[in-house]
């Protein structure tokens, strides 16, 4: 099931590549299931994060294309970490902190603490070599406003903080958003 996942997410993602650098996109999503095959073994949950972006991401692939290809629950896990791109970036941060918040399933909390941590380490990296300059790579420029995010995620997954992603992800994020953090205290 991995490997199919695999195959089927680098064949989606072909072409694309990390906002604002030459890396091939599927480098994400390969990070993101080695980040939760670190925290389970559940092939259906190591699956499901390696396809995480695909239905968002890939014009291509549509939720019924990976519940056919992968079954119901693999699609439900894909489909909880799947943003609605025709929402504002706020709606969709803002939809996306309370959906964490509130939600029971930890295989859902899993693949987004996957996602995050994957995305807030290439982050650190291209900020600790590009500065404040990085934020003009993505939609929304505000360093504030990605801070606010940020340090949402770290409090809306705040019963993941057993695992040591999870204090690796908030440490990461107090780092590149200490300024931030300053103006807020």
């Amino acid at each position: 099931m991995i490997d199919k996942a695999i195959t089927f997410a680098t064949k989606a993602h072909t072409g694309q590549f990390r906002k604002g650098t030459s890396l091939p996109y599927i480098f994400h999503p390969m990070e993101v299931g080695m980040i939760v095959a670190r925290m389970t073994d559940d092939p259906e949950v190591i699956a499901a994060a390696v396809l995480h972006d695909t239905v968002e991401d890939c014009q291509s692939v549509s939720m019924s294309v990976i519940r056919q290809e992968f079954g119901d629950r693999i699609a439900d896990l894909v489909c909880a970490e799947s943003e609605d791109k025709s929402k504002t970036w706020k709606e969709r941060k803002a939809h996306t902190l309370e959906t964490l918040a509130e939600e029971k399933d930890a295989s859902v909390k899993l693949i987004a603490l996957g996602d995050k941590l994957s995305n807030i380490r290439s982050l650190y990296r291209d900020y600790n070599h590009e500065g404040e300059s990085v934020w003009e790579r993505f939609n929304m420029k505000d360093k504030k406003m990605q801070g606010w995010y940020y340090l949402g995620l770290c409090d809306s997954m705040k019963d993941m903080s057993g695992y040591p992603e999870y204090t690796e992800f908030c440490d990461l994020v107090n780092k590149v958003f200490e300024d931030v953090i300053a103006d807020i205290s």
